[in-house]
């Protein structure tokens, strides 16, 4: 194998393919990305078995060929490199040689043929969705996926594709957020399917660096492929049922509210200082004034209370929330102002953008 390409065009390739590499993987190919020359093109390839990340970029090729390489060490060395063009081969021994005008370097490498296979999907259920929506959506919604993994249908995020239009839903069964977004091309049929909280973070971090409008998404039984350009990652499913999670987004309230999100922010940012010592737990008390009072408990830190104007609807309220699950969420939202709707103190809280119909953040309430 031998070819050259551009650095710049090279060290791009390398950072995002190494994103499906794994700090523990058992086999030592997998901390590995698999280089392939061939045509006038040079393919990358990289996988922890469950997540695999391709992309390719525009070389002359002299000699076709595969090799393996190092990712940590291959992305950190092409990213030190100042030419703008950078020469490849794969030499005696099996080592991969990166020459340059000032650097001529060998890597020990490990063969192709060790490299698991990056499987196909059957692109029978395809949908196509802009670029930007998918990487809102996303951060609006996988931040409330479970870290915990007893229960894997919650650690990962709930794609629903209809034919008019998507949904992307996570909760950790204490916190939900829902996000629906238009569709560019619909699929076919209803679809849906659980894919991981991992993968969704990566593929939000990816799309966001490439110039590509659209983002395709083909979900078969057991994967989910994203493809946008030259760049495709595939994913295993979280197999299991998603919990009904329609029926416990409040319908009704009896107390809404709207406040400034940068407002509430500050204020729940100094009243968790002190709530951090009684599991974040803070109050929300409503009254008909217009004024919303934030407090915690007494802990042995002390404790502070503050109040935010708001815009009223409703009756006196109070609720018991987790003040970190209210942060999380305003931390996400555009909009300058949400609307904050409540029942009772046992009932979930449900939050909205004030301008925006496409987006609910639910919270169960703690018990005081």
């Amino acid at each position: 194998m031998k070819l050259f390409c551009s650095q710049k065009d090279l060290d791009n390739a390398l950072n995002i393919v190494n994103k499906a590499i794994s700090p523990n993987n058992t086999l030592p190919v997998l901390n590995n990305i698999l280089i392939k020359a061939e045509g006038k093109r040079l393919y990358f390839s990289s996988t922890n078995l469950e997540i695999a990340i391709s992309c390719s970029i525009e070389a002359d090729v002299r000699n076709e060929g595969s090799i393996t390489v190092p990712a940590k060490l291959i992305t950190n060395y092409i990213s030190l490199v100042t030419d703008e063009k950078v020469e490849i081969s794969v030499v005696e021994g099996g080592n991969l040689s990166i020459n340059s005008s000032t650097s001529h370097t060998k890597v020990k490498c490990i063969s192709a043929d060790e490299f698991p296979l990056i499987p196909k999907i059957e692109k029978d259920q395809e949908f196509i969705v802009k670029t930007e929506d998918l990487h809102k959506a996303i951060d609006e919604t996988v931040f409330a996926a479970s870290v915990n993994t007893s229960r894997p249908v919650l650690s990962g995020v709930f794609i629903t594709s209809k034919p008019d239009g998507l949904k992307l839903v996570a909760t950790d069964s204490y916190r939900l957020a829902e996000r629906g977004l238009s569709l560019v091309k619909a699929s076919s049929t209803e679809v849906s399917c659980i894919v991981p909280a991992r993968t969704m973070i990566e593929v939000s971090k990816i799309i966001t660096k490439l110039n590509e409008k659209e983002v395709m998404v083909n979900i078969s039984k057991n994967q989910i492929l994203f493809s946008a350009g030259d760049v495709e990652v595939i994913s295993r499913l979280i197999d299991g049922k998603f919990p009904d999670y329609e029926k416990i987004i409040p319908k009704e309230h009896k107390t809404k509210f709207e406040v400034s999100v940068e407002d509430l922010s500050l204020v729940l940012k100094r009243v968790s200082l002190f709530a951090r010592e009684n599991n974040n737990s803070v109050k929300l008390d409503v009254s008909s004034d217009g004024k919303l009072e934030v407090s915690s408990d007494e802990t042995k830190v002390g404790e502070e209370k503050a109040e935010v104007l708001i815009k009223i609807d409703g009756e006196n309220n109070k609720i018991s929330l987790n003040s970190q699950y209210l942060l999380d969420v305003l931390n996400y939202v555009d909009d300058e102002k949400i609307t904050f709707s409540i029942n009772d103190k046992v009932s979930p809280a449900l939050i909205k953008p004030l301008k925006r119909e496409d987006y609910s953040y639910i919270i169960m309430p703690l018990k005081v």
